[in-house]
């Protein structure tokens, strides 16, 4: 399970709202109901101030052809959960913004590679509070699993290594050291598609 340091590469700040004046715009969220139907929305920071807001959001999980699940542990830098190990890639799509297309840009802007292939795995309902900054996520999250074939090119503002590893050599890095508190939850909602995209052989 070789872990990976994420170094070299500046942050795509073309992907960041700007106003006219050059100013950055606040990042803006899609309230959801309970259903996933959209009822507003709210800056990105404001939503997940304790209780929460429950708004979209969306988690990838790809895999190498060996059937290895790509983790990257989150920069110290980030102001939610920073240094802790998670799926591929998370976040939330833009207003109006399809969550397949959030799920594809922002792999790309994380990783700096293209899924070779990606389907939707489900959703999942969730309220998970962050013991180490107090903030929570009240997510309705679209799962998203895939495959990953080119080498990876990771943002060092927004991960800081990655990793590859079998369910035993995740066994092992859960028992080491922290990880998202929503990890298992959508790990564990997405697991029939990545069990037929990675095979029974893959173990997952």
């Amino acid at each position: 399970m070789p872990i990976t340091p994420a170094e070299g590469r500046a942050t795509d700040t073309a992907a960041v709202p700007t106003a006219p004046d050059g100013a950055t715009e606040p990042i803006m969220l899609e309230l959801v109901d309970e259903h996933g139907t959209t009822i507003g929305t709210a800056e990105k920071l404001s939503a997940h101030i304790a209780p929460g807001r429950l708004h979209r959001a969306f988690s990838v999980f790809l895999f190498d052809d060996a059937g290895r699940l790509l983790l990257q542990r989150r920069a110290l830098g980030k102001y939610h959960s920073p240094g802790v190990w998670s799926n591929t890639c998370c976040g939330h799509p833009y207003p109006a913004e399809p969550p397949f297309v959030a799920a594809a840009r922002r792999t790309g802007e994380e990783l700096g590679v293209a899924p070779a292939l990606m389907r939707e795995a489900g959703t999942v309902r969730y309220n998970h509070p962050d013991p180490a900054s107090g903030l929570v996520e009240q997510e309705y999250n679209h799962l998203f699993a895939g495959l990953v074939t080119g080498p990876l090119r990771p943002d060092p503002e927004e991960i800081g290594e990655t990793a590859f590893v079998t369910p035993a050599e995740l066994d092992a890095l859960r028992e080491r050291g922290p990880f998202s508190a929503w990890f298992m939850t959508v790990l564990d909602a997405a697991r029939p598609a990545i069990r037929e995209i990675t095979g029974p052989q893959a173990g997952w």
